[in-house]
């Protein structure tokens, strides 16, 4: 059941920065001097897909040495966070190289 309020809150954090993003005026869309780059953007995603699979690797390694307060469940969605975050990084991975792929052979 927890599984599914994860699942449930994870799409409305991802509906809410939607709707951030949409907001935005023209004007704030462009990047600033102070701002994130997208470079930034992309380097805190791999860095918090990293952060995911090591907290998953250190639970399952608690579970494993018979550490109190490690739940099977926990270990499990842990892990299934960590392979869904790393699987959906992949594919932003393979769009960027794609798009990379159709720019260089447009046609100038």
């Amino acid at each position: 059941m927890s599984q599914g309020v994860e699942f449930n809150r994870l799409m409305l954090d991802m509906r809410a920065m939607q709707m951030d993003a949409m907001s935005m005026p023209k004007a704030a869309a462009a990047p600033e001097l102070g701002s994130s780059s997208f470079a930034d953007m992309l380097g805190q995603a791999v860095n918090k897909v990293n952060d995911t699979q090591q907290a998953s690797s250190q639970l399952a390694n608690a579970f494993e040495i018979g550490k109190s307060g490690v739940d099977l469940t926990d270990v499990m969605i842990a892990s299934q966070k960590a392979t869904v975050s790393f699987q959906a990084l992949s594919q932003v991975r393979n769009k960027l190289v794609q798009a990379y792929q159709d720019i260089m052979q447009m046609p100038v």
